[in-house]
């Protein structure tokens, strides 16, 4: 078990390591805590305090400190957990050159990230229509504490709607179904409907996360995590591998049905989830999430913006039509009428273009991609996967539900072994070149 569980995406200046760590509420607690700091020679250059919000009893602390004697603070993380009760978390550390960042190896260790939201459930910017609204900022609390209490393996807990929050589902139900049949593609629309019969997709009702994530371990494999707000790219990429799709529980403000700064459930459960039911679609995610594991900062970058231009803004050829299959698309009114117009630019889909396209996030896109068809992104995708600069290759084992590192030449002649794959045994050769 290695004690540095976080890395931070972007490097860290002047070998600066962030912690957040919590203590119960005792005299002399963080006293004895700083102490510990001072004896190893280690410098905090930053220290910042607040109530916990999940244990009354307790306050956390963000701390910045310098990154120079490495041993010493692994050590001292140790005894922070193991002799004072400290809960810590390390969210950053200064990376070695060619040091592969770290990756969940097992499903068990989605657990280690989960919570390391780059925003929380009451904490709105000012410009979100629910900022000034005292209701919804305390709403939004519940659905976070509910993402962060919750442990892989467990059901996901069943939510009770307000009436307001199911006529603010109602409202974008009823807009978005009456455009899919057409403008969605035939996968999604082949979908909905048993989304309707078997999760209790109804304009009065909002589907539970624990129904929807039954339903889709039986059509693929997926399944759906509560999350209470945005991860880093690095980490909601690592749920795809896999097959877990972080969602969230909250809806989106009254007072503007369609529209949403943030991913919300509408956006989930209509845009997200019928695709996750698609095998083809299913493969395409995880192929996504498989590529990202280890991958250098860089190429982490530009698998996020591939996702953006196919899972959540996507469009596909059918017949001589084009259809959506983004989830960005398929939850908003607008821009699902928009992307077929005559206004926006068509691309077909080429990786190492897509990758580096610039995007808007809080206005239509001003272009789209065009995928042949789910079969035919893959196969690029597993192309580009092999342009990315790291020393191994990597399988999920669905059985184990845990990752596959292949590192020699032996592994891999194991793997096309014992599943007898052509294109493995292919890799085997060009590993041995």
């Amino acid at each position: 078990f290695q004690e540095s569980m976080y890395i931070e995406e972007s490097s860290n200046k002047n070998g600066v390591i962030s912690l957040i760590f919590s203590l119960k509420e005792e005299v002399g607690a963080l006293a004895k805590v700083l102490r510990t700091f001072e004896e190893k020679g280690i410098n905090l250059t930053h220290i910042e305090s607040r109530p916990s919000r999940l244990n009354k009893d307790e306050y956390e602390f963000f701390i910045n400190l310098e990154g120079k004697n490495v041993p010493a603070l692994d050590k001292i993380i140790k005894s922070l957990r193991n002799d004072i009760g400290a809960t810590v978390h390390e969210l950053s550390r200064t990376k070695k050159k060619d040091t592969v960042p770290w990756f969940p190896r097992s499903i068990q260790e989605l657990d280690r990230f989960a919570n390391q939201i780059l925003s929380y459930g009451a904490e709105l910017d000012a410009d979100h229509p629910g900022f000034k609204d005292p209701v919804y900022r305390a709403r939004r609390k519940e659905f976070a504490d509910i993402a962060y209490n919750y442990r892989h393996g467990q059901p996901i807990p069943r939510v009770t709607y307000t009436e307001e929050e199911k006529k603010t589902w109602g409202t974008v139900f009823r807009e978005l179904k009456n455009l899919y049949p057409t403008h969605a593609c035939y996968e999604h629309n082949h979908v909905f409907p048993l989304l309707e019969k078997y999760c209790g997709y109804r304009e009065d009702n909002i589907p539970q996360l624990e129904d929807i994530s039954k339903f889709l371990q039986t059509c693929t494999g997926f399944r759906l995590r509560p999350v209470a707000g945005l991860l880093s790219s690095r980490d909601f990429l690592a749920g795809l591998a896999f097959r877990v799709f972080h969602s969230t529980q909250y809806i989106r403000h009254a007072s503007k049905p369609m529209y949403t700064p943030e991913p919300d459930i509408c956006h989930e459960l209509l845009g997200h989830v019928p695709l996750f039911a698609d095998p083809s679609f299913a493969q395409f995610s995880q192929e996504i999430g498989l590529a990202s594991l280890g991958a250098p900062d860089d190429f982490i970058e530009k698998l996020a913006t591939v996702y953006w231009f196919t899972v959540e803004f996507g469009l596909c050829k059918e017949g001589d039509s084009l259809k959506a299959y983004g989830a960005g698309l398929l939850s908003s009114f607008g821009e699902l009428q928009y992307c077929l117009s005559s206004e926006p630019e068509i691309q077909p889909l080429l990786l190492e273009k897509t990758s580096v396209q610039k995007y808007p996030v809080t206005e239509f896109q001003p272009v789209y991609y065009v995928a042949e068809s789910f079969q035919d992104a893959k196969e690029k995708l597993r192309k580009f996967a092999q342009t990315i600069p790291r020393p191994f290759s990597v399988r999920y084992n669905p059985y184990t539900q845990r990752i596959e590192v292949l590192d020699n030449a032996k592994q891999l002649k194991n793997l096309a072994d014992t599943i007898n794959s052509k294109e493995l045994q292919i890799c085997y050769l060009e590993f041995l070149k």
